[in-house]
């Protein structure tokens, strides 16, 4: 499993409280808005977008199953089952979510829009989003009590800072190849993995993430979203 290894200094948090009865969100805006412009993302500044549209109800039920996989069976994520999420890409009646597949998805649309010669942008914008959520710890475990009651602290741990520490996160960033879709699954299953680990961790230590845990996860997110536009032929900052 890749690890990055450099140390990461501990920073101020923000902490907010959430309704339960409101949909989760990952990371919130300013925290998704580094991550897109660390990796080099011309549309940076949008990045926060796919919550705004899943805010608004007709949109929800679409957009939401986009951002989290529960997985309530526990599994280890691996290369099949990203893959196979990739079919309930914007399916509102998948109760688990596939964040894995739309991460894909959302990829395949950006190829699909460049190809017939369109404005191409937008899906890359959802794809930072998502692979954003993919780092969040709590979007990769069962929407229980812990996450319901956590969640937004957990979104807002580096919120207050995230916009002054690009270059820091830049700087922790790992290089991550990608050739093909194949590679893409596999690279989408490490990330969730360590999602999936922590989200285990802080539940057996009935905690918040600390600092340095979120910023070494949304600097996976980076790395990967780097990875990402390399693959479709975009050039980054």
């Amino acid at each position: 499993m890749r690890m990055i290894s450099r140390s990461i200094a501990s920073l101020s948090a923000v902490l907010s409280l959430m309704c339960s009865s409101l949909p989760a969100y990952a990371w919130h805006d300013k925290t998704h808005l580094s991550v897109a412009e660390a990796a080099g993302f011309e549309l940076w500044y949008s990045s926060a977008a796919p919550d705004v549209a899943k805010s608004k109800s007709e949109f929800r039920l679409a957009e939401e199953k986009n951002h989290y996989f529960s997985n309530n069976a526990g599994k280890e994520v691996d290369a099949a089952m990203v893959m196979e999420q990739v079919a309930r890409y914007n399916k509102p009646d998948d109760e688990d979510g596939h964040l894995y597949g739309a991460i894909i998805g959302a990829v395949r649309a950006y190829q699909a829009v460049s190809a017939s010669g369109k404005y191409a942008e937008y899906p890359l914008v959802f794809c930072s989003h998502y692979i954003g959520d993919l780092s969040m710890p709590l979007h990769n475990t069962p929407y229980d009590d812990f996450n319901k009651s956590r969640h937004s602290v957990n979104d807002g741990i580096i919120e207050s800072n995230a916009r002054n520490n690009i270059g820091f996160i830049q700087r922790n960033m790992e290089d991550i190849a990608i050739g093909n879709e194949a590679d893409l699954a596999r690279e989408i299953a490490i990330v969730a993995n360590t999602s999936r680990r922590l989200g285990i961790k802080i539940r057996q230590e009935k905690r918040d993430m600390t600092k340095n845990e979120a910023y070494i996860q949304v600097t996976r997110s980076a790395s990967l979203f780097k990875a990402v536009l390399k693959y479709v032929g975009k050039k980054t900052a």
